[in-house]
Order: structure tokens, then C-alpha cells, then sequence
């Protein structure tokens, strides 16, 4: 993201996602990345299905109770999709991984010039 001009920040911030009966949050989601430009939180996940799970069950929790907050899990087959496509893995090593996901409503189309600076 560096290489690219793209702003971010590792973890700014935990969501409770969870209370006790006292009302005192005992369980949060802790997003790994912001990408303060685009107002969205990511979130990267292994193949491990016990994780995925997990991870999930928390994303959709944050939505429902912070619906304005933006969050995207990227999942392994998405970082390896983007490792190919910008010649960082064989793109043969592929052939079973699935398509990536898309972040849910419309495209954000960010413009960079040849340098990795934003135009307009």
C-alpha cells in the first residue's frame, strides 16, 4: 500500500461487539487495517475454516451493530489473486484457488499516474 500512495493504519481501532449484563464491553473486533481515504476497515483471514468462521461471525456482528462502519475480510484466495495479478506470485500456483470476492455495493475507482500518485 506504501508502493502506492495508499494511506493506512494497522489496527486504529477495537469495536465492542460484545457486553456483560453490567453494559461493560467484554468482546471486540479489532479490524487490521483503515484506509482512512476510502473509509474502510479490512480485514485479512487464513484458510483455516475454524478461523474464517470466527472472523466472520464478527464482521457481521459489526455491521449489524455499526451499520455506517465500511469492512471488507479479504480471504486468502483474495491475497493470492492480488499477488498474481501485480507479478508477486506464479499465477500457475492459481488454478485451484477460487475468484476473489468484491466488496459489496458500488465500485470505488481510485485513479493513480504512472508515479502511484492519486489524479483528481
Amino acid at each position: 500500500m506504501d508502493f502506492y500512495g495508499i494511506a493506512w493504519e494497522y489496527e486504529p481501532r477495537s469495536f465492542p461487539i460484545g457486553w456483560d449484563r453490567d453494559g461493560e464491553p467484554r468482546q471486540f473486533f479489532t479490524p487490521d487495517f483503515y484506509l482512512p481515504d476510502e473509509d474502510i476497515y479490512i480485514e485479512i483471514t487464513t484458510m483455516n475454516q475454524k478461523l474464517v468462521t470466527k472472523k466472520n461471525r464478527k464482521v457481521r456482528m459489526l455491521r449489524e451493530l455499526y451499520p455506517d462502519i465500511r469492512c471488507k475480510v479479504l480471504y486468502q484466495r483474495d491475497y493470492l489473486q492480488l499477488m498474481a495479478k501485480y507479478g508477486l506470485e506464479d499465477p500457475d500456483h492459481l488454478d485451484e484457488v477460487p475468484p476473489p470476492t468484491r466488496l459489496p455495493g458500488r465500485p470505488v475507482v481510485t485513479r493513480l499516474d504512472d508515479r502511484g500518485s492519486r489524479v483528481g
